[in-house]
């Protein structure tokens, strides 16, 4: 074994590491940012959308809305989507997709942003609640194309104005002034209902296997990089 042979092992093992990582897909990158932005103060993020510096940033408190609609069981909420699918080979495809939402803002203490309602996409990271069927069982809601036997679910997110949240965003001044957080530098808009690391947790589907093999494969190969690299260094020196 000679260092660049080492090397070698070491880069294809971190390739490999971030391709385990990769087959999270949207989700790797919700987790990724949720564990790498640092929050600020709300009236940091304000200071930045007036100043235009397009920051990414992430601010933490609790939802606060004057707006805000009851849902079946008279919880409060700002916001909430409900989406049909059927699965496929790909994965699951959206047969419907419906959103109901209300202004509402992020406060800490007496300081509040809003948060653009209209941006919340794939950053929204709360815990669904799902119902599974078959096609045929929700003939009345899917289209005629999908087979009987095709498996489908109704997946329910929802925010509550009783809820604390993590969001990350670019902030921006609006016309009247105020400053909302929204998506932007090519980042989404991520809300999140749970602490960063219970929503890592829930990104991942609860999966240990997975996560743990790209650590370790990361680990290992960033050790065998620095490993070949003493080596070499050493064999420079005699």
């Amino acid at each position: 074994m000679t260092p660049p042979a080492l090397a070698g092992i070491g880069v294809v093992l971190l390739i490999a590491g971030g391709l385990v990582l990769r087959s999270f897909g949207v989700a790797y990158r919700l987790g990724r940012l949720l564990a790498t932005v640092r929050p600020i103060s709300i009236e940091e993020a304000i200071a930045a959308g007036q100043g235009g510096d397009g920051r990414y940033v992430r601010v933490d408190g609790r939802i606060d809305s004057e707006t805000d609609f009851e849902d079946e069981h008279h919880r409060p909420l700002v916001f909430r989507r409900r989406r049909l699918e059927v699965r496929e080979a790909a994965g699951w495809r959206a047969l419907d997709d419906q959103r109901e939402a209300v202004a509402f803002e992020i406060r800490a203490g007496l300081a509040g942003i809003a948060v653009d309602t209209d941006a919340i996409d794939e950053g929204l990271v709360v815990i669904p609640r799902e119902a599974i069927g078959t096609a045929a069982e929700a003939r009345a809601y899917v289209p005629a194309s999908v087979k009987d036997g095709a498996p489908v679910r109704m997946r329910v997110q929802q925010v509550s104005s009783v809820e604390h949240a993590v969001v990350l965003g670019v902030p921006v001044e609006r016309a009247d002034g105020s400053v909302a957080l929204s998506a932007g530098a090519g980042r989404p808009l991520i809300v999140s209902t749970l602490e960063p690391d219970e929503a890592i947790r829930m990104l991942a589907g609860g999966r240990r296997t997975r996560p743990a093999l790209a650590a370790g494969l990361l680990v290992g190969g960033g050790g065998l990089m620095v490993l070949a690299a003493g080596w070499a260094i050493a064999e420079a020196v005699h």
